[in-house]
């Protein structure tokens, strides 16, 4: 027997930092709006709020400050003060710092578990119902409105939405219900995890070095349990060496990742837990169905190079909200064909912009051929000394 639920204009399918983010706007547009998502708050097998950190753009803040979750979230966030780029083994770098752009920061480093509980508490603040642990079994087109199966608990039930968005990570249940093939293009790399201590204190500065693996980003942490100055790290290395990443020792792995990254940061002390996962890019091969939308890593996994997921997430999220708002206030259907398709044609510059640049870049520095390494740093040096075209570059990144 499956038990109806009443209606809601909006169904936001994963409760993630991205769902729990879109489902919040929303509910601030004015629409009613219920999240299935199937881990509880908190449980360790929530991938969203784990001990990984994001980069959080300038642009990105000012979303979250519009959606009044900025205050909270303050305190946990590190500032971004500086950024330095260059590439192992060969001459070049850029840099970038916030007072050449009038900002407080360039961005912000936020670890998601501290995400989980502000979001959380926002929506139920704001109203918004949350089914968990529940997942979607199926869905069914209405005259107008979507039709979900949903598994709660132990319970069957079911719900009509106008429309239904997925943020349901890379492998989307929703995705798949709907049909909506995937262009994906592994990179044969994955990404090592851990927080690390340096020897010197990372004074804001978040650092990319390009190595003939794969990048090495070091990002600016708050201060740990011991007190200490920490850096999140995502090491980029080829698949076939991680397990041997993994199994190293603490000293081996240390020593490793000195080598790579040089002494910027004088020698590392201490490193955390480490955990990996694959690199792959994964495009839906459209965004959108009949009421029915897909954000975030249902709709686009980027490698982490440039750290704009998230932040490309919050876009799509904001783009949507203000779409709703404005069907709300007109008193118009929020599941329309004409606002699905104003929302893929106003995010798809952008989109294809960060997705293609992404990918550009991951590939173009993971090519060892020398002669293209030389022109690589050369490139660094060129974008260090343009003042105008290292500005364009920053204020891109910082969402602006």
């Amino acid at each position: 027997m499956t038990r109806p639920l009443p209606d809601v204009d909006l169904a936001v399918i994963g409760g993630g930092m991205v769902g729990a983010t879109l489902a919040l706007a929303a509910a601030r547009a004015g629409c009613s709006v219920r999240v299935i998502e199937a881990h509880p708050p908190g449980a360790a097998g929530q991938p969203s709020y784990d001990d990984r950190a994001t980069a959080l753009s300038h642009g990105s803040r000012r979303i979250l400050e519009d959606l009044g979750v900025w205050e909270a979230l303050a305190p946990q966030a590190e500032p971004i003060r500086r950024i330095h780029v260059s590439q192992r083994g060969y001459l070049g770098a850029t840099r970038m710092d916030h007072r050449e752009y009038g900002v407080e920061a360039l961005g912000y480093v936020l670890i998601n578990r501290h995400l989980g509980p502000v979001l959380h508490q926002a929506l139920e603040a704001s109203g918004v119902s949350v089914m968990t642990p529940a997942r979607l079994l199926d869905d069914q087109e209405g005259e107008d409105h979507l039709i979900l199966k949903v598994r709660h608990g132990e319970e069957a039930q079911s719900l009509r939405a106008r429309l239904v968005v997925g943020a349901d990570g890379t492998g989307s249940r929703l995705r798949s219900l709907a049909g909506i093939d995937v262009r994906e293009s592994p990179y044969e790399q994955s990404a090592v995890i851990a927080n690390v201590t340096p020897g010197q204190d990372h004074q804001g500065v978040a650092y990319e070095r390009f190595t003939d693996e794969g990048p090495i980003a070091l990002l600016p942490l708050g201060r740990g349990p011991d007190h200490e100055r920490r850096c999140s790290l995502v090491w980029v290395r080829p698949q076939a060496r991680i397990a041997q990443t993994l199994a190293w020792s603490d000293g081996e792995f240390l020593a490793r990742l000195q080598e790579r990254f040089g002494h910027r940061l004088g020698c590392f002390r201490r490193v955390g837990q480490r955990t990996a996962y694959p690199l792959s890019l994964v495009r839906a091969k459209r965004d959108t169905a009949t009421r029915l939308i897909l954000v975030g890593n249902a709709a686009h996994t980027l490698h982490p190079v440039a750290g704009q997921g998230f932040n490309l997430a919050l876009r799509d999220v904001r783009t949507l909200a203000d779409l709703l708002a404005r069907a709300r206030a007109d008193g118009e259907d929020v599941g329309s064909p004409a606002l699905l398709g104003e929302y893929a044609s106003r995010r798809a510059g952008d989109l294809d912009a960060v997705v293609h640049a992404t990918d550009a870049l991951a590939r173009l520095f993971a090519t060892p051929f020398s002669p293209l390494a030389h022109l690589r740093g050369a490139g660094l040096m060129l974008l260090d000394r343009c003042g105008p075209l290292r500005r364009q570059v920053a204020r891109k990144g910082m969402g602006l």
